[in-house]
């Protein structure tokens, strides 16, 4: 077990898994495109994720979905991505004033300001490469910072090429290990950070499945990892034969998602990020148990 630092308490990690419940304010996520964009039904929402016992909130205002622009042509700027983050996360902490919210944002800007209007977490899945002045950022706050792998940015997805599992591996430990050494670098707490293998952000269809068979390899690199693979295509793809050769529905992967958590679980996550609480959480208490047991 233990104790993730963040800015102003800690999260033990390790003893059970957490769950990290997805709250997307945007017009265009793959998953929940512009359902939570307006505070009104972002906050009901996020508060009711805490209900069905999220321990985490990861609040998104930039949607990084495959084809979408990133950093260095961000079609969200700063201040757009702040105008939909900050009315939400005031909203949650002061309705649920000890919530732990985390920002999946990799701007430096963004992240100063919610950090100072309240986030305990910057979960930002370019792994430091899109702004590294983040970096910086999280250290001065003494946040928590999640580094996620990712192989390129989301308009160049489609046209890159397969990766051997090998290749795979290595290419997300190595760049794992390259973001934590950038983010100690800039002063950010070792116990701060925790690590994300990056489902779906450069790794094409089955090479998720690889990497998610051999997830545990990842922990050689000495922080606790996050599994983000709720709803994710490859999921989908996977369920093409019941969809007559066609990948599955973004709303018809919850049961897929939740498989998947297991296996994560299984394999090595000491927390997963979900868009359906409930079903995680309870499907988190089993893979506890049963992991439990196979430690002995």
């Amino acid at each position: 077990m233990e104790q993730w630092r963040l800015r102003s308490r800690t999260l033990e990690l390790g003893r059970r898994t957490l769950v990290m419940g997805v709250v997307n304010i945007t017009p265009d996520s793959f998953s929940d495109g512009g359902r939570f964009v307006d505070p009104q039904a972002a906050v009901p929402h996020a508060l009711r994720l805490l209900d069905e016992g999220a321990d985490l909130l990861d609040l998104g205002a930039e949607s990084t979905r495959p084809g979408s622009q990133a950093a260095p042509t961000s079609a969200v700027s700063s201040d757009e991505e702040l105008a939909r983050l900050l009315p939400v996360l005031e909203g949650i902490l002061k309705a649920r004033p000890k919530a732990v919210v985390s920002i999946d944002t990799y701007k430096a800007e963004t992240g100063r300001a919610a950090l100072a209007a309240g986030a305990e977490i910057i979960n930002d899945v370019s792994g430091l490469c899109w702004d590294p002045a983040l970096a910086e950022v999280c250290a001065e706050a003494g946040c928590g910072l999640v580094l996620m792998h990712t192989r390129g940015r989301p308009d160049e997805w489609a046209s890159q090429g397969p990766l051997r599992p090998d290749v795979l591996l290595h290419a997300v430990r190595s760049g794992l290990q390259t973001s934590l050494d950038k983010a100690v670098a800039a002063g950010v707490r070792a116990e701060s950070i925790v690590l994300d293998p990056g489902y779906g952000f450069g790794k094409r269809g089955e090479e998720n499945f690889a990497l998610l068979a051999r997830q545990a390899e990842l922990l050689v690199l000495g922080r606790p990892l996050l599994a983000g693979v709720s709803r994710k295509s490859f999921l989908g793809r996977a369920l093409a034969p019941l969809y007559g050769g066609n990948t599955a529905p973004v709303g018809e992967r919850e049961t897929a998602s939740v498989v998947a958590q297991v296996a994560a679980i299984l394999h090595g996550a000491s927390m997963v990020r979900v868009h359906s609480v409930r079903a995680a959480v309870e499907a988190a208490l089993v893979a506890d148990a049963l992991a439990d047991q196979i430690r002995g």
